[in-house]
C-alpha cells in the first residue's frame, strides 16, 4: 500500500473510489484529479456549486469536484462534511 501525504486546506480522510470509478480511472487520474479537488480546482461544477464549495471550505460542509477523463467519462469526487472520506464515483453510482 502507498502513502500519499497531501496537504490543502481541508483534510480528504479515507479515499474510496467505487467500482464504476475504478474501471475507468487510471491510478494516475485518481492522483491527477484527487491534486485538483484539493486545490480546490472543482472542474465542471456550475457556479453555484463552486459557490458552494467555497463557502463550505468554510463552513464545514459537503465538498463536490465534476471532472471528465480524457475520453469523455463524468464522474464526481466527494468530500464528506466532516472530512472522513473521500469518494471517486460515476453520477449514476450516487
Amino acid at each position: 500500500m502507498k502513502t500519499i501525504v497531501t496537504t490543502g486546506p481541508f483534510r480528504l480522510g479515507r479515499v474510496v473510489i467505487t467500482p464504476g470509478a475504478l474501471n475507468e480511472l487510471s491510478p494516475e487520474d485518481v492522483l491527477r484529479f484527487l491534486c485538483r479537488h484539493l486545490d480546490g480546482d472543482w472542474g465542471d461544477v456550475c457556479e453555484e456549486d463552486r459557490r458552494a464549495n467555497d463557502l463550505a471550505l468554510e463552513e464545514g460542509h459537503r465538498l463536490l469536484s465534476s471532472y471528465r477523463t480524457k475520453g469523455g467519462t463524468k464522474f464526481w469526487v466527494i468530500t464528506e462534511h466532516d472530512r472522513s472520506v473521500t469518494t471517486f464515483l460515476l453520477p449514476e453510482e450516487y
